[in-house]
């Protein structure tokens, strides 16, 4: 008898574990916020902070990270309504040999890979994402951004000549510059086009930030 009433003992002391154990489960992922009729969970932050710290050595607040997946999500359901392509196989793997080579060395890019937690497969899925967002921004503002040839002359002045001299070294011709810098100012450009939409996006949309809310 005594034996069976342990053996029930262990039995519910195992039970009740259980019980604990999955409802730990169910709130470690959660939703931190809902946008229209979507919903961004706190998976999706912890990864993007996991990333962030993967290629920058360090990451924003889960605040800032949220805002980036909100804009994001406006960006992504844009592009989708529009059926923008996705990226070529070829171009993302051009994407992640891109981060793979910001590394000082293969074996710093396996350490921080390492240490962030992230796996190949992740990482490709991550580059692919991030290459959607931007191709579709650049598509979508690059034809309103109209740099001139004196805003070109005179980042070569005040940017290129005058950081080159102030680091003791020779700067580039004009000329060796000049597809650069107006590179440099079209993106720059394509940025301030694409917060200003967003800014303006957002006010029209309907979101909900549980994301101090804690457990739902």
């Amino acid at each position: 008898m005594r034996r069976f009433s342990t053996t029930t003992t262990l039995l519910a002391i195992l039970l009740v574990w259980a019980s604990v154990t999955v409802r730990a489960q169910q709130v470690v992922d959660r939703i931190v916020a809902r946008v229209e009729g979507d919903v961004i969970l706190l998976s999706d932050v912890q990864e993007l902070c996991r990333y962030q710290k993967f290629v920058d050595g360090k990451s924003e607040s889960d605040e800032q990270i949220l805002d980036r997946l909100i804009d994001q999500w406006i960006v992504r359901t844009e592009a989708e309504t529009s059926r923008f392509p996705q990226p070529s196989s070829a171009d993302v793997q051009r994407n992640v040999d891109r981060v793979k080579n910001s590394f000082a060395s293969p074996e710093e890019y396996e350490v921080r890979k390492k240490e962030s937690a992230l796996t190949d497969s992740e990482l490709t899925a991550m580059a692919a994402a991030q290459l959607y967002l931007t191709n579709y921004l650049d598509s979508r503002f690059r034809p309103s951004v109209q740099i001139d040839a004196k805003a070109v002359e005179d980042y070569y002045q005040i940017g290129v000549i005058a950081r080159a001299k102030a680091r003791g070294q020779q700067p580039p011709t004009f000329e060796a510059a000049r597809d650069y810098i107006q590179e440099f100012l079209v993106q720059q450009g394509i940025t301030e086009e694409a917060d200003r939409w967003l800014k303006e996006s957002r006010s029209h949309l309907h979101v909900d930030n549980l994301l101090n809310a804690g457990p739902q």
